[in-house]
């Protein structure tokens, strides 16, 4: 079955509201094996209604609409339907009654305008919207489907799952999707692509490969259709077997995990600590790290020392050493991570020192020059970056790769 979004209402346009309706409804078809081919976004036009339909009914098995079913005069897609579908009107009596307690539940005065609610297309079907007084209308045109939804996302959500989902399944053939996604760091999309480039030219007909990338590493998506989904998740773990081998470290997970929570598990699973000495990230790392439930079981705290009095005093940094090479160098920011786990007593460390800009930068040390460092109870690494020109690009990737290289630490200490 091929499947077509529509959105419909000008605060999408106009970036007043976030269409996270279709993100949400892609996800839930993809489960039911049903196939999401084109998303679009319209205003609170009659023409554009009309002419995405025009465009929907040519192309797709079945149409899902939301949107501009409100009881106010601006929400036009109920009056544009029955236009469309050369109509008339009916009252829906359930949809009344339903819409008179709920309002009486709420302690609101009904009007004309909220009884309008229930009168509905007259060819229509009428799903009952048990959250909200616009019920779902679903029509059926050339034996094709659509049905028009609330745009309110969890009035969406519930009327999808309780009904839409099981009616698309009915009204074609579906198949099963399985996905894995694996997830990488330290490799850029173009070279990652050209160490796997065999093993994805050897993929199986029904198996495709993603590149999802992200400042902070790349998300491999496999996914496989076909009719018994456990043979597919068996098939598509054979061809990860084969891919381990060529990534080794740059994969960090195969569960669709963020870094800092394989790190979390990693550290709560050896009964280890960890503390940070930040410079140039600010804090970002520290937040990062607690945004994980859980992570007051590692985590012991850090020290944001950007001023260089607050390096030394706190983190015992040699004042010698930011006069001859800076706060940005090796010596510099090793020490940091030393001082800090000494000063926490911690297990692990991370620090960072850099020039994240716009301004302070020079020939030796352009911006973007970041130093990390991790102290192990096996000793200190460290290596310099540059990630750039962007401040905010580098304090992400800065802390993404810091984590990284405490993960392969931890990997070879434990």
């Amino acid at each position: 079955m091929n499947v077509e979004v529509i959105t419909v209402g000008d605060e999408l346009l106009i970036g007043q509201v976030v269409d996270t309706n279709s993100a949400w409804i892609g996800s839930k078809l993809n489960e039911y094996g049903i196939h999401l081919s084109k998303i679009t976004s319209i205003g609170d036009s009659k023409e554009q209604i009309f002419k995405a339909l025009d465009d929907a009914f040519s192309t797709a098995d079945a149409i899902l609409m939301t949107g501009g079913l409100g009881p106010t005069k601006d929400d036009i897609t109920k009056k544009t339907l029955a236009e469309y579908f050369g109509c008339g009107f009916k009252t829906d009596q359930q949809t009344l009654d339903r819409v008179k307690e709920l309002l009486s539940k709420r302690g609101i005065a009904a009007t004309d305008i909220n009884y309008k609610q229930a009168d509905v297309p007259d060819i229509c079907e009428v799903v009952q919207n048990y959250n909200g007084t616009a019920p779902c209308m679903v029509f059926r045109h050339n034996g094709k489907v659509l049905a028009s939804m609330p745009g309110v996302p969890f009035e969406m959500k519930a009327l999808m799952e309780e009904s839409i989902l099981n009616l698309l399944a009915k009204e074609g053939n579906t198949l099963s999707i399985e996905h894995k996604t694996i997830m990488t760091i330290g490799v850029p999309e173009s070279m990652l692509a050209k160490q796997i480039e065999e093993w994805e030219s050897n993929l199986p007909t029904n198996m495709k490969l993603a590149y999802l990338p992200s400042l902070t590493g790349v998300r491999l998506r496999i996914s496989a259709t076909g009719s018994n989904g456990a043979q597919l998740s068996a098939s598509i773990e054979e061809e990860v077997k084969k891919l381990r081998p060529i990534l080794q470290e740059a994969i960090f997970s195969e569960n669709d995990e963020t870094l800092q929570e394989v790190i979390g598990r990693m550290l709560k699973s050896s009964n280890k600590s960890l503390s940070t000495a930040e410079s140039c990230t600010g804090g970002t790392l520290a937040s990062t790290i607690v945004s994980t439930p859980g992570a007051s079981r590692y985590f012991k705290g850090g020290v944001v020392a950007y001023d260089d009095e607050v390096k030394k005093s706190l983190l015992k940094v040699n004042p010698c050493y930011l006069f001859t090479d800076g706060a940005v160098s090796q010596k510099v920011v090793e020490q940091m991570a030393e001082g800090v786990r000494e000063l926490l007593k911690t297990d692990f460390s991370i620090a960072t020192s850099g020039i994240a800009g716009p301004d302070g930068g020079s020939d030796l040390k352009p911006v973007g020059t970041t130093w990390i460092a991790v102290s192990t109870p096996n000793g200190t690494v460290s290596a310099v970056y540059n990630f750039g020109n962007s401040r905010e690009r580098t304090m992400v990737r800065a802390t993404a790769t810091a984590l990284n290289m405490l993960r392969i630490q931890i990997l070879k200490d434990l």
